[in-house]
């Protein structure tokens, strides 16, 4: 097994004359949490599309457990063992919390090209929607349609269709961004217990939520790194503090 899980090597992203990813490169070790940080435009976002495939970067390399991934289409990263959720919900509202997954594990599914599928394989599916609600602490909600649950319960199914893929390094985009306390809380325990088997890069703008969660941290500035370090060495830094809190 390679010995990180992911590489990211001199990444960069421009948009017109901006620069909105500069030269970033970082190591991600297997099982490993790292947390991004930094203030608004700080290039978070960004960085995450470009190494997941949503964006097609200007430069650099991104490597997933030692094979390079650069130039593959999102689905093929996905197929590979990259799950992500967004920094804004992305679901059906229309569709009730089950319908949502069962929709979602059709689709990464073979046999959704199967025209004459057996009736025994919906059933699965359903099984397998249920057990993935459960496991994000929605058990009893799959009848209910998506618009009607709360924003805190959107993000808990998203993070369940994310879980779907079975990915081996998952990137969760400001996970408990427009929470409650409460609500901030649960999500943050269930984050906290996903299996070691599985690598975690998370953006996050909780400063008590990222150091809590990490074991290394991450901090961009106007699209470059500015500081890697454990949650102590970040939370001492004085340049961060200046940073984050808009002073620099």
């Amino acid at each position: 097994m390679a010995e990180h899980a992911l590489a990211v090597v001199n990444l960069g992203k421009l948009f017109g004359g901006l620069a909105a990813v500069d030269g970033v490169s970082l190591n991600v070790a297997t099982g490993e949490r790292r947390v991004l940080i930094g203030p608004n435009g700080a290039g978070k976002t960004t960085l995450f599309h470009c190494v997941t495939g949503t964006l097609k970067p200007s430069s650099g390399q991104v490597s997933l457990f030692g094979r390079d991934v650069t130039r593959l289409a999102e689905h093929r990263r996905t197929a590979l063992g990259m799950g992500r959720t967004f920094q804004i919900t992305n679901v059906f509202p229309d569709l009730t919390l089950g319908e949502n997954l069962a929709l979602a594990i059709v689709g990464t599914d073979r046999r959704k090209w199967v025209v004459h599928r057996p009736a025994e394989t919906f059933e699965e599916v359903r099984r397998q929607a249920l057990e993935g609600l459960a496991r994000v602490g929605l058990e009893g909600r799959a009848q209910l349609p998506a618009k009607l649950v709360s924003y805190g319960e959107r993000r808990q199914l998203e993070l369940a269709l994310a879980l779907n893929t079975g990915p081996k390094v998952l990137f969760l985009d400001e996970p408990c961004a427009g929470l409650s306390p409460a609500e901030r809380q649960r999500i943050s325990q269930m984050i906290a217990d996903l299996p070691r088997s599985m690598t975690l890069l998370m953006i996050e703008h909780d400063m008590d939520v990222a150091l809590g969660l990490a074991d290394r941290v991450t901090v961009l500035h106007r699209g470059r790194v500015i500081l890697e370090g454990t949650p102590q060495e970040v939370r001492a830094n004085p340049q961060v503090r200046d940073v984050y809190f808009g002073h620099a």
